[in-house]
Order: structure tokens, then sequence, then C-alpha cells
């Protein structure tokens, strides 16, 4: 399985995606540091909002085979800039989380993962557990 480095503010659902990708059970848990599994590198929010931390998730990114950017359905604004994907030379690809919530915008964060440049985009429920099979089978492929 192809390792995977999840970026996006706080509160995107990065590690609670990266429970239910795991299969464990879920539960609120606040990423603190930079988090290595196996297969995901889970990385705090604060890394994605701050602008002097950056720079770092670029390096984190070296360590994994795939970037993934993480926007939950009903996050108010976007914090990526245009085609943000070019800074990494890794493949990126956009997730979008909470489909399941009631106020999501699904259209919205479709076009914010545009905007950034991503071409593959994934629409998961962690707690539904809808997408987060495409997303392992897309992790499993050659």
């Amino acid at each position: 399985m192809k390792k995977l480095i999840l970026m996006g503010r706080v509160a995107a659902g990065k590690t609670t995606l990266t429970q239910a990708l795991k299969g464990e059970q879920l539960h609120y848990c606040k990423t603190q540091y930079i988090n290595y599994t196996d297969t995901i590198i889970d990385t705090p929010g604060e890394y994605t909002e701050v602008n002097h931390l950056g720079a770092a998730l670029a390096l984190y990114a070296y360590e994994a085979d795939i970037v993934g950017i993480v926007i939950s359905a009903n996050e108010p604004f976007c914090v990526f800039p245009p085609n943000c994907t070019c800074l990494v030379n890794r493949e990126v690809i956009g997730i979008i989380t909470g489909i399941d919530k009631p106020d999501a915008n699904i259209p919205l964060a479709e076009r914010w993962m545009n905007n950034c440049g991503c071409e593959k985009i994934f629409y998961v429920s962690s707690y539904t557990g809808e997408g987060l099979e495409e997303i392992i089978d897309y992790l499993n492929r050659d």
C-alpha cells in the first residue's frame, strides 16, 4: 500500500479519516504532532493554517507516496492557495470529508479542490464508511 500524508486545516477530519482507514474505532483525538503509521502520516491542522509551518508540510511530503489535501464538506473557507499541488513532487489527491453532514456543501468543496489543482477527488464519510474503500483501493494500486 502506498503511504499517504494528510494535510488540511484544524477539524477537517484528517485524524478521523486515519482511524476509519485503519479500521479503528472513531474517537476525537487532537493531533498535536506529526503521527506516522505504516501507511498514513497524519499532520496537525496548524501546519496548514500557520504560514511559517507550511513549508514543513512540503518536507514531510517527501516521506509519502501520495499527498492528500483534506477539506471538510462544511468548511466555511479554504486555506489552500490556487495551484498549490505544484509545491510537492508527489501525486496530490483531494479528499472531501464529512459528506454526510447536514450542512455539507460538496460542490463548493469540490471547486476548492479543483482550484488547488487536484485532478483526483474522493468523497468520504468516516462515520458511514462511504468512499473509504475507494481510497484504500487507490492506495493499493501499483
